[in-house]
């Protein structure tokens, strides 16, 4: 299906659109930025303006000032009133598939979310922050530059981040700290009670990673202990 631009909306030189994608009144989306298919844009909100540093560059790329590493955004996401998403300085930032933004989130720049992530409303990522598959931030919380925040996690409101929250975790306060196990997020993953368990365990640093979790979750988990260790060294 074609996209359908309200009249009022500036999208600017070099952004590419799939199809399908329906962009709201009054919002604005400069490039580089590719978007794909069947996203939808709300009123207000704004796509690939510059990382916010004082002293940095500020292109005006709704009149076709093109500077910056770019945006790029996947499929079937939800971006409600006043989201804001920033130029990548360094690394391209980028949204995946299936992702819903709620009214005045903002993407800092450099940042990537995976997919299936929501952020609830007033969430602010600092810039180059991760923000893993499935994770849900609440209402308020702000994550400092270069957070991480892992596959599963459910941050409760108005928390602020400054170290990493471990996968599938329940974290919430100031500074925030991990509470307990996603049980509900990891049954929705398909992971049984024994599973979850064994999972509780795991992050307590008393079983290895269960044999039984389900492919995808096994995979994000694997990949998270590497970057993670990584960041370590």
């Amino acid at each position: 299906m074609a996209n359908r631009i309200h009249p009022t909306a500036v999208v600017g030189a070099d952004v590419e659109l799939g199809d399908d994608n329906i962009v709201g009144p009054y919002s604005v989306i400069v490039g580089p930025c590719r978007i794909g298919n069947g996203n939808w844009i709300g009123p207000h909100v704004v796509i690939g303006t510059p990382a916010e540093y004082r002293g940095g560059p500020h292109p005006v790329g709704w009149d076709g000032e093109i500077a910056g590493a770019g945006v790029v955004i996947g499929d079937n996401n939800t971006f409600r009133e006043f989201v804001t998403v920033q130029q990548g300085t360094q690394e391209t930032t980028r949204v995946g598939d299936d992702c819903y933004l709620l009214a005045r989130s903002h993407v800092g720049h450099d940042c990537v979310l995976d997919d299936s992530v929501t952020l609830t409303g007033n969430v602010a990522l600092g810039g180059h922050t991760h923000v893993w598959s499935w994770a849900n931030i609440g209402l308020g919380t702000v994550v400092h530059q270069r957070g991480q925040i892992g596959p599963g996690a459910m941050v409760g409101m108005a928390s602020a981040v400054r170290r990493p929250v471990e996968p599938f975790t329940i974290t919430v306060g100031n500074p925030a700290r991990a509470s307990g196990v996603n049980r509900v997020g990891l049954s929705r993953r398909g992971c049984d009670d024994a599973v979850i368990d064994e999972f509780e365990s795991y992050l307590k640093g008393r079983a290895d990673l269960p044999a039984g979790l389900p492919a995808e979750v096994a995979e994000q988990l694997t990949a998270w202990v590497k970057i993670i260790s990584a960041e370590k060294e």
